[in-house]
């Protein structure tokens, strides 16, 4: 043991090459899923803060807009919030969203994932749901770990950058 402590207040962040945290969680629908469930394909794993705000709504409707491209690439997509299965539902059909949804209501995935923890909003130091992308590999390694995304514009970057 190499004698380092944790600070548990400050969320682990994930690189390149690091193994995908397993998880299960409910999705709209109150089914089960996992990531388990997508072996054998690369998965884009997204974070975001509450259901149908500006920025979440935005980054969604992007994600549904490009999604045939994704899929295309051999990619599937999952957003994940603290939202409750009964406000993601509302959610996709708000905006006929037509990937995966899944409810994170204890915060403990994206924690493992590192997307909650501290962030700066509005100038000040808060605990909170840090906006993040994760390219999942077919063997469930992490290609790519974004923190701290732009909503807008963010999904056109990814097709741009990431090698899909």
């Amino acid at each position: 043991m190499s004698g380092k402590v944790l600070d548990m207040t400050e969320s682990s962040r994930l690189a390149p090459g690091d193994t995908a945290p397993a998880f299960t969680l409910t999705n709209d629908k109150g089914e089960q899923v996992s990531l388990s469930d997508y072996a054998g394909k690369r998965v884009l794993v997204y974070f975001y803060p509450r259901a149908n705000t500006p920025g979440c709504t935005t980054e969604a409707c992007d994600f549904r807009d490009n999604f045939a491209q994704l899929n295309d690439a051999g990619v599937d997509v999952i957003g994940i919030s603290p939202d409750k299965p009964e406000k993601l539902a509302k959610f996709r059909a708000d905006h006929d969203l037509n990937f995966t949804l899944l409810s994170d209501e204890d915060k403990s995935v994206m924690t493992q994932w590192g997307a909650f923890g501290e962030k700066k909003n509005y100038g000040k130091v808060v605990q909170g749901v840090i906006r993040s992308t994760f390219l999942v590999d077919a063997e469930g390694v992490i290609e790519s770990a974004q923190y701290n995304v732009k909503a807008t514009g963010h999904v056109a970057r990814l097709l741009r950058d990431l090698p899909l």
